[in-house]
C-alpha cells in the first residue's frame, strides 16, 4: 500500500525551502555573481543555459526550467504557488507564448506548487502516477493532468523530452527527464546540490536509501553531458556520479553500524558529520535507513 504525506509533513519542506536551511559557506556576502553557481541566489533569478532554454532559480525552493518552442512553453517543475507572479513576469521577460506544459519532477511543494494556477492558463501538468496518488491525499487542485508509470515521450518543437521513472530514491514518485538532442538530463530531487549535497530521504512518501543508487544507475545509463539538479546549478555527469559514491558510503557505513549494533543516537551523529544531515531530513528519514540497512 502506498504511503501518504501527513499536513505536517508539508509544512516542514515549506519552511525547508523558504529559508529554514542553515546558511553555508557559499552564500555568505549575498547571492553569487553568477545567477547559474551555488544553491540558488537570494532574489528570483533568470538566467540562460543555451538558446531556447533558461532556468529561473533563487535558494527557496526548486529549480523551474524554461523550455520555449514555436509554439509554446514547457515549464520543468514551477515552484510553490506563491512564486506564480514572479515566474510569470520572469517569463514574459524571454516569450511571450503560452505554458503549455508543467512536468513535476516528484510532489514536493517547492517543485509543483504552481500547478493550479498554470492549469487555470490552460497548461497541462505531468507527473509520475505515484506523485499524483500523494498528492491527493492531501490536496484537492493542482493534481497532475497526465501520468506516466514508467516511460513517455513529449515532442515540443525542437526539444524531444524522454520522461523515465527510473525507480524509488527521494520519493516513490520522482521521475527523470531526458533531453536526447540536448544530451540533457533533469534529476529533480534525486539529485540535489549544496555545499555539496543534500540527500533527504522521504521515506512516508516512498522514499528509499537502498533503491536510490539503482535508481542513480539507470540514469547515468543514458548518454548526458550536463545535469540540472532539484536544487543547484547545471552541472556535469561527474558530479552525478560522485553523487552516487556518496550513497553508496552512506549505506555502507549504516550498515556496518547496524551491523556493530550501535544506538541510534550514534548513527544519527554520524549522518549530521559526515552527510550534513539535520533537521526534518533527519526526522525524516533517520528511522527509515536505519531499518533499511540492516
Amino acid at each position: 500500500m502506498k504511503s501518504f504525506i501527513a499536513v505536517g509533513t508539508l509544512a516542514a519542506l515549506v519552511a525547508f525551502s523558504s529559508g529554514a536551511q542553515p546558511q553555508r559557506a557559499q552564500n555568505q556576502g549575498g547571492p553569487p555573481a553568477d545567477p547559474g553557481a551555488g544553491f540558488g541566489p537570494e532574489q528570483l533569478t533568470t538566467f540562460k543555459v543555451r538558446d531556447n532554454f533558461y532556468m529561473i532559480r533563487n535558494g527557496q525552493s526548486g529549480n523551474c526550467s524554461v523550455l520555449v518552442a514555436d509554439d509554446g512553453v514547457v515549464l520543468i517543475d514551477n515552484k510553490f504557488e506563491m512564486d506564480h507572479d514572479a515566474i510569470m513576469a520572469k517569463l514574459r521577460e524571454i516569450t511571450d507564448k503560452p505554458v503549455l506544459y508543467v512536468i513535476d519532477t516528484h510532489l514536493h511543494p517547492d517543485h509543483s506548487g504552481g500547478n493550479a494556477t498554470k492549469q487555470a492558463l490552460g497548461a497541462k501538468v505531468i507527473a509520475h502516477e505515484n506523485a499524483r496518488f500523494q498528492m491527493a491525499q492531501t490536496q484537492a487542485t493542482g493534481l497532475p493532468n497526465i501520468t506516466l508509470e514508467d516511460h513517455m515521450r513529449l515532442y515540443h518543437g525542437e526539444f524531444v523530452l524522454d520522461l523515465y521513472w527510473l525507480g524509488r530514491g527521494h520519493t516513490d514518485g520522482d521521475i527523470v527527464i531526458y533531453l536526447p538532442e540536448q544530451k540533457m538530463i533533469f534529476m529533480g530531487d534525486l539529485f540535489a546540490t549544496w555545499d555539496p549535497y543534500v540527500t533527504l530521504i522521504h521515506y512516508a512518501a516512498g522514499g528509499s536509501l537502498r533503491e536510490w543508487t539503482r535508481t542513480l544507475e539507470r540514469a547515468l545509463a543514458l548518454p548526458f553531458d550536463t545535469v540540472i539538479p532539484g536544487h543547484g546549478g547545471p552541472t556535469d555527469r561527474a558530479h552525478l556520479e560522485t553523487y552516487r559514491t556518496q550513497l553508496v558510503r552512506m549505506q555502507d557505513m549504516v550498515r556496518e553500524m547496524n551491523r556493530a549494533r550501535k544506538p541510534r543516537e550514534d548513527i544519527q551523529k554520524m549522518l549530521e558529520m559526515e552527510f550534513g544531515w539535520g533537521g526534518f531530513v533527519t526526522n525524516l528519514g533517520l528511522d527509515g535507513v536505519i531499518g533499511e540497512m540492516q
